[in-house]
């Protein structure tokens, strides 16, 4: 999995969070919309629950990619 993560294009996956993470962006950005369902607990209807999981994807892989930039910096003794 860190191989494939590493393989993956830094630009890439901040155009993805920006747009697919984000659309549409009115009247709020679509993630923050089923965050905000999660929170109140009426993320229930399946359909809301696939929307959370694909708009929140390229996000996760954002931090991923991330995390896994800082931990090879770290190890190779780059301050």
């Amino acid at each position: 999995m860190r191989a494939w993560i590493d393989r993956l294009p830094l630009s890439l996956l901040v155009i993805a969070a920006l747009t697919l993470g984000l659309a549409p962006f009115l009247p709020e950005p679509h993630l923050w919309e089923k965050l905000k369902l999660l929170a109140a607990g009426d993320l229930v209807r399946p359909i809301d629950i696939f929307d959370l999981v694909l708009h929140a994807a390229p996000w996760i892989l954002l931090l991923a990619k991330l995390g896994r930039l800082v931990q090879l910096r770290k190890g190779a003794g780059t301050p």
